[in-house]
């Protein structure tokens, strides 16, 4: 094998191979041998069939066969002499192959920067500490108690008020043709409670039992159905009946129906729970804040195949944004030149960000063990109620899911490494004055989870409300709010750099 170096630009490689025809040849015939031993042909026992008999009926088969390995094992050894690590798959082109005469090819690759990571005991971060209020926790508790409220029929006939629950029927239609979803019978609806559509539940406020009316509402633009996103509907609706709702009392017996002991264990969780909350939300911050740093504090170059390919996902989850009509409000007023330049500026970040965390985890040994595995596993599954035996069998019989279930984890435990490197202050705040700060630095009203190469935090968008619900599921309509993010940007929302 004969190498030649050809071309050496920044981090690009370009090769020319060459191969004998001599070695090629030979491997031909050891792989012809090797079949003959085996092979199946009329008129001759297994491993007596003669060498230009399987050359004639074998020959070409093998050839490519052989071809296809030696390009492969070549490529590789070249690289590996030359200690190259490719930041991609190489690109490999013949250049110039007849039988019988030397193979010659064209290899490019692109390299894996040298990586210096700096000091990080020179990083300065700030985090926030947040004490969970005894108001929100007992706000959370008379929350909790609601959800467990009794409802009894009135004791006087009197019309509909926000609290009550009216038992409905219902059937809506768009364009006078009703969509699946659209109708129910015998459905408890608590007035006030905003899990129908937007306008739905107030016009139903005033009505007495046995009352029939029309309602009238459209279909949010954010809509899980696209079908009906910002499209008008009518409902007819008949109230069978109203119900009070009787509140309960906050004592151990409430706690019980949560699955504590008493009322001061279902307290404590609740102060965990929203703690937790508070952390996560702080932490984001802190996240922000380092991988600022750490983007401010290297500037080596990266791989342009890897930016291309990055560049590429944001681009197309961009114009996707755009066809459902969530542009990027920053995006306003810019010409698509420009958007590219921002958005491949991104990339570039996101890329560097990722192959920095990943050198600073190969240095230190940090790794994903596979306890952290299951129980992010665990995790997901439990996402999906009813279903948490089919993810985790999706997790095991798909590998790159899996790695983007690894990725996060091994990004935070690079994350945890540095900050335990760095200069870390702590700053007391209350949750007013950490929601005002939050949304003074985002521009956001709330925040969400931080990606390496994320230039924002990521946003919450308004919770999106589905169709009304079907008889067989009152408890998971089509009609009621869902918790799911939209991302509304690339900038915003991004699978990690190390995925």
């Amino acid at each position: 094998m004969q190498v030649t170096e050809t071309s050496s630009e920044g981090l690009k490689r370009e090769f020319t191979i060459t191969l004998s025809a001599q070695d090629i040849d030979g491997k031909v015939d050891d792989r012809l041998a090797e079949l003959a031993k085996t092979a199946r042909i009329p008129g001759f026992r297994p491993g007596k069939v003669p060498a230009t008999l399987m050359k004639q009926r074998y020959g070409q088969a093998v050839l490519g066969e052989v071809l296809e390995k030696a390009l492969q094992d070549s490529s590789q050894q070249a690289l590996t002499e030359r200690n190259i690590t490719p930041a991609l798959q190489p690109k490999v082109e013949v250049t110039k192959y007849e039988q019988g005469e030397d193979l010659e090819y064209k290899i490019e690759v692109e390299v894996m920067p040298e990586i210096e990571p700096m000091d990080f005991s020179g990083v300065e971060i700030e985090r926030i500490e947040v004490a969970v209020p005894d108001q929100e926790i007992q706000e959370t508790l008379e929350r909790l108690a609601g959800q467990q409220k009794k409802t009894e029929p009135l004791t006087e006939e009197r019309a509909s008020q926000s609290g009550d629950v009216v038992v409905i029927d219902f059937k809506g239609s768009v364009d006078g043709e009703t969509k699946p979803g659209m109708e129910g019978e015998d459905h408890h609806l608590e007035l006030g409670s905003n899990s129908f559509i937007a306008g739905f539940e107030d016009q139903l406020i005033g009505l007495n039992k046995g009352d029939e009316t029309t309602v009238d509402v459209t279909f949010p633009q954010e809509y899980v159905n696209d079908e009906l996103a910002g499209r008008e509907a009518k409902f007819e609706v008949k109230v069978k009946d109203i119900l009070a709702a009787q509140p309960i009392a906050i004592d151990d017996e409430m706690a019980k129906a949560y699955g504590s002991e008493s009322l001061e264990d279902l307290t404590t969780k609740v102060r965990d729970s929203l703690g937790q909350q508070y952390h996560e939300l702080t932490r984001n911050r802190v996240k922000r804040q380092l991988l600022d740093q750490l983007a401010d504090g290297h500037d080596f170059t990266v791989p342009a195949g890897m930016v291309d390919l990055e560049f590429e996902q944001i681009w197309k989850q961009v114009e996707q944004d755009r066809q459902q009509g969530k542009e990027d409000p920053d995006d306003d007023g810019k010409d698509e030149k420009t958007l590219k330049q921002e958005y491949r500026d991104i990339a570039e970040r996101r890329v560097r960000l990722g192959l920095l965390l990943s050198e600073v985890g190969r240095r230190n040994e940090i790794d994903v063990s596979q306890d952290d595995l299951n129980k992010a596993l665990i995790q997901e599954a439990q996402r999906h109620p009813g279903q948490e035996r089919q993810v985790i069998e999706f997790f095991q019989n798909n590998p790159q899911a899996l790695a983007n279930l690894r990725a996060p984890l091994f990004e935070d435990k690079v994350v945890d490494f540095i900050l335990d490197l760095a200069k870390v202050s702590v700053r007391n705040l209350s949750p007013e004055e950490l929601k005002a700060e939050l949304e003074a630095e985002s521009g956001e009203s709330e925040s969400g989870e931080t990606k390496a190469g994320d230039e924002k935090p990521k946003s919450k968008a308004a919770p999106k409300k589905k169709a009304a619900p079907k008889k067989a599921a009152p408890k998971k309509t089509a009609a009621k709010k869902t918790t799911a993010k939209a991302d509304k940007s690339a900038k915003k929302a991004d699978d990690s750099s190390e995925d």
